[in-house]
């Protein structure tokens, strides 16, 4: 079949800017494209030409400044210029653009992917919700809470969801016991930073409030091992390093810790597989209802034990004795209770790390999302 997918306007595929969805399409695109005919429709970047096929997989970007209404005007303008037909088209996480994409592609066969509750009637309004709802063939969500939180507001949208969990690369994240070229990205990591066999307690994820960061260093006030150091990856935004008051007050938080907090400031998606190679435990601190953060998956598949967030999504993703639950992420002696349990059974801990390993390899490679996108597609 010949597919279009129709990226958002906020960050370029493929994903040299980071991004949960372009690292998405791109994880799985290559895959799709043995099967199938794929443009990919994206936001322009100065480092990528408006047009261009890489590997089979036709790239076609539009001027957007990060804003959906001047994005969706080029889509559409484009469509309707153009010849080309396509039997799926598959649109990520704007419902907002189903209407209008069916305007100029009425025989087309629509395919929605949810990555947050973008039908929230904040965003969209009730009929429009409905129309959206009735016009798309089926709903892919990115954990059973985006496809709850859906049908609260629409029940009929029940029998066209599915849930497809991200995915990641195991050949780039591994346990660094089991992989040459891990142990080799966490002895530079540690070397450059001056780590040494410090435990490594990690944090991976753009720094604002609702991502929950400075509960984690208020928790290393309470840590009783005074061999860790807390290391927090991230900016603002994707490939901004700006310092904005939350993380001038995250960086006067940490200057006050205990224990060594180590904030690197942003780190390129190329590169940001080392951090988790270096690293002892995973955190991921959410506050708000986190639809369910793909550095789950880089963690488990890097053997990290895990301690997340009774928030969202986020709770699907322990299983098998492969992390913990923390139930108020605003508490910071909830988490240091369970990370000095973790870093005073680190054998114990490591297990779990294997075991969120295997998940992985059983469930959540590219191979098993394509799989899944294929079968949605039909």
């Amino acid at each position: 079949m010949n597919i279009l997918m129709i990226c958002t306007e906020k960050l370029p595929v493929p994903n040299i800017r980071g991004g949960a969805i372009q690292t998405y399409i791109g994880g799985i695109v290559g895959l799709l494209s043995r099967n199938h005919t794929i443009t990919i429709f994206g936001r322009s970047d100065p480092e990528l030409p408006n047009e261009e096929t890489v590997n089979g997989v036709r790239f076609v970007r539009f001027e957007s400044h990060g804003m959906l209404d001047i994005y969706m005007q080029n889509v559409i303008s484009y469509l309707a210029s153009s010849s080309e037909q396509y039997e799926v088209i598959h649109i990520f996480n704007r419902p907002k653009m189903v209407l209008p994409v069916d305007s100029v592609r009425p025989d087309a066969r629509i395919v929605l992917s949810m990555h947050n509750d973008m039908f929230n009637t904040l965003k969209i309004s009730k009929q429009e919700g409905n129309a959206v709802i009735e016009r798309v063939e089926k709903i892919v969500t990115i954990s059973n809470y985006i496809g709850a939180a859906i049908c609260r507001d629409y029940p009929q949208a029940e029998e066209k969801i599915r849930t497809v969990y991200s995915g990641v690369d195991l050949s780039k994240f591994a346990p660094w016991k089991d992989s040459a070229s891990a142990q080799k990205d966490r002895n530079a990591i540690r070397t450059e930073h001056n780590l040494g066999n410090k435990k490594i307690i990690l944090f991976v994820g753009r720094l604002s409030r609702n991502k929950g960061p400075h509960v984690l260093v208020r928790a290393m006030s309470q840590l009783k091992h005074s061999d860790a150091v807390l290391v927090i990856v991230g900016a603002a935004w994707y490939s901004d390093d700006r310092v904005s008051d939350y993380i001038a007050y995250l960086r006067a938080l940490a200057e006050k810790s205990p224990i060594p907090v180590l904030t690197t400031g942003y780190v390129q998606a190329s590169e940001v597989h080392k951090w988790f190679c270096a690293a002892d435990v995973f955190v991921c601190t959410s506050i708000w209802e986190e639809p369910l953060a793909r550095v789950h998956y880089e963690a488990m598949a890097a053997g990290l034990p895990l301690i997340t967030t009774a928030r969202g999504g986020n709770p699907e993703i322990i299983r098998n004795n492969n992390g913990v639950i923390i139930q108020n992420p605003e508490d910071p002696g909830e988490y240091s209770s369970i990370l000095n349990s973790m870093l005073s059974g680190i054998s114990n801990a490591r297990q779990m790390g294997l075991n969120g390993r295997k998940l992985v390899e059983d469930n959540f490679t590219w191979n098993h999302v394509a799989g899944q996108v294929l079968e949605v597609w039909g």
